[in-house]
């Protein structure tokens, strides 16, 4: 479990933005715990996991934390850096499925909460923003995400570039984030390290479609 609450605070982190909401539609029959019926969306190569429904931590689903002393281009996108999936004080219920095979990792997170959560849109400015610091550098950016009615999506593709023993590592990790009412469902995607073995690209289009077929099951 542990491993999880780790893999699940990584996940959350970066900027999650959407639209403001439509017309309210019946989710009386939503459930979170659908999303451990992803399970059979993959097959024998892949170690699946599901946890939940419990009620949201805030260690899982909390505020990213960024190195202090950041320096953000473009300097006024530096809030959304740091927006929270999540916000302080939000109770409700959480689930997740996690999914790790073929080089890659798959996390899909449903999460109902006590009363809507506001999302952000970013600004045309901040659809890609760059940061750096001591030892640190990297790139947030909007990506494709699916269109899914009566729901809102964004996807981000958060890029980090430390240096460790003397040598660059770069990581990527691929967040598409879906309102609807007070539900969140949140997928996230990130090649595994394994030593020995090249990075494996992110199937995005795997991705993307986890995120569909998340929505349409908490929807019931």
């Amino acid at each position: 479990m542990s491993n999880l609450k780790v893999a699940l605070a990584v996940a959350c982190a970066g900027l999650l933005a959407a639209c403001s909401s439509g017309q309210p539609e019946d989710l009386s029959q939503a459930d979170i715990a659908n999303v451990a019926d992803l399970e059979s969306e993959f097959g024998p190569s892949f170690t699946v996991s599901t946890v939940g429904p419990a009620a949201i931590e805030p260690g899982v689903l909390g505020p990213q934390k960024l190195p202090e002393g950041l320096v953000f281009d473009p300097p006024d996108c530096a809030e959304g850096a740091g927006k929270l999936a999540v916000p302080s004080g939000v109770q409700g219920n959480m689930a997740a499925t996690t999914a790790e095979g073929d080089g890659v990792r798959y996390i899909v997170i449903a999460v109902e909460t006590s009363e809507p959560v506001p999302v952000n849109t970013p600004t045309e400015q901040c659809r890609e923003v760059a940061f750096g610091g001591r030892g640190v550098r990297g790139l947030i950016k909007v990506v494709e995400a699916p269109q899914i009615d009566n729901t809102h999506v964004v996807g981000t593709q958060r890029v980090l570039q430390t240096t460790a023993g003397g040598s660059p590592r770069t990581g990527a990790i691929f967040n598409y984030v879906a309102y609807f009412g007070n539900f969140i469902v949140i997928v996230t995607a990130n090649s595994l390290v394994i030593p020995g073995q090249p990075l494996v690209p992110v199937d995005t289009a795997r991705a993307r479609e986890l995120v569909t077929q998340a929505v349409s099951l908490v929807r019931g």
